[in-house]
């Protein structure tokens, strides 16, 4: 299966290309045995483009492991050159890149705590310079699309034309159920703003354990995501790091075979003509949600007109905990969920408190 530097670089185009694009393998390289027997095993399913390995693992505390570092490239080359399948790692600075490249790793990542910092994002893109390689960016820890989009536009001004975003979930206080909440309304945000880009879904780093990994995968595809990157091992209980988001390639394969995957788009005029009966109605009413939105500000302000001629405080707890129990006990009965009118008067409630403010202060 050895293939020539050239021609492994016309087989990674075409996978770029591929939807869904499916990534998998272990957290970490541990052994060229263990490495080599994912390598074969990913291959014999058919449903892997990319295999990923960790080479250095940039973790939250000393002592854990950290990955087996450069001495694991030569076992990525020796699985590729087994099976033909392209290989990816994580790379966090320049010298990385370049042990990366030496070594003919076919795509590189950065991971979520190299890209929240903006000074390893530019030493990463310096090194990429003059280099035509595919790259793959997750989200930054903390839930901050500036960061995220800044390290886009670092490598991209180093030159790369091939850019890829993975949302792999943010940390966030009081989350309890995900290792990192997927926060959907971002990942959405950050495709809007980047439409050419490829957009990939990291299950494993969301979920944090094996047995919620199908639905958030789910979920994933039926928004429109591009593909997967999930992590796979040989022998997920004793894996040396991230033991329980890991799965065997068999179970990967059948978790891939039991997805829905879903499509953009249809040629039938049916469909469209009804879609767009509907959207029209969507549109409709969302102008009368924002002509109604801005009638309840007009009288947010007139309510803080009387607040500053009698020297009262904007803010109203009793009141607003009697708004929110109201709004939650009208929603249950309409079908809305506590969760979205917790956001939505949340938002409404600060754009009002903004109104008054400016009256108070005007």
């Amino acid at each position: 299966m050895e293939a020539t530097a050239s021609k492994m670089k016309e087989v990674v185009q075409e996978k770029w290309k591929k939807r869904p694009l499916i990534i998998s393998g272990p957290c970490s390289a541990e052994t060229e045995e263990q490495v080599v027997e994912t390598a074969v095993r990913l291959h014999k399913t058919g449903k892997v483009d990319i295999m990923r390995a960790g080479i250095w693992k940039p973790r939250t505390r000393p002592g854990s492991f950290e990955g087996v570092g450069a001495k694991g490239l030569p076992w990525l080359q020796h699985a590729k050159k087994l099976t033909g399948i392209p290989v990816a790692v994580e790379v966090a600075t320049g010298k990385q890149v370049e042990d990366a490249l030496t070594f003919e790793v076919d795509v590189l990542w950065i991971g979520a705590r190299t890209t929240v910092n903006p000074f390893s994002v530019q030493e990463v893109a310096d090194a990429l310079r003059g280099v035509d390689v595919p790259v793959l960016i997750k989200n930054p820890i903390n839930p901050d699309l500036e960061l995220w989009t800044g390290a886009v536009e670092r490598v991209a001004k180093a030159g790369i034309k091939q850019i890829g975003l993975i949302h792999r979930g943010f940390s966030s206080y009081g989350n309890t159920e995900y290792r990192n909440a997927p926060m959907w309304h971002l990942a959405i945000e950050m495709k809007r703003r980047n439409p050419g880009l490829l957009f990939i879904n990291d299950p494993s780093h969301i979920c944090g354990r094996r047995d919620i990994l199908q639905d958030v995968a789910q979920e994933a595809i039926d928004l429109d995501y591009d593909g997967l990157i999930i992590e796979s091992h040989i022998d997920p209980d004793n894996a040396w790091s991230d033991a329980k988001q890991q799965i065997t390639p068999e179970r990967l394969a059948e978790m891939l075979s039991s997805i829905r995957w879903r499509k953009e788009d249809i040629a039938s005029e049916e469909y469209h003509a009804a879609m767009e009966k509907m959207r029209q109605q969507i549109n409709q009413l969302d102008d009368e949600l924002m002509q109604i939105l801005s009638t309840r500000m007009k009288v947010s302000e007139k309510i803080g007109q009387y607040k500053k001629d009698n020297n009262i405080t904007i803010l109203q707890t009793n009141r607003w905990n009697a708004i929110l129990e109201r709004a939650y006990a009208k929603g249950e009965k309409l079908g809305l969920s506590k969760e979205f009118i917790t956001k939505y008067f949340d938002a409404v409630h600060m754009e009002s408190i903004n109104h008054q403010n400016k009256i108070l202060n005007s």
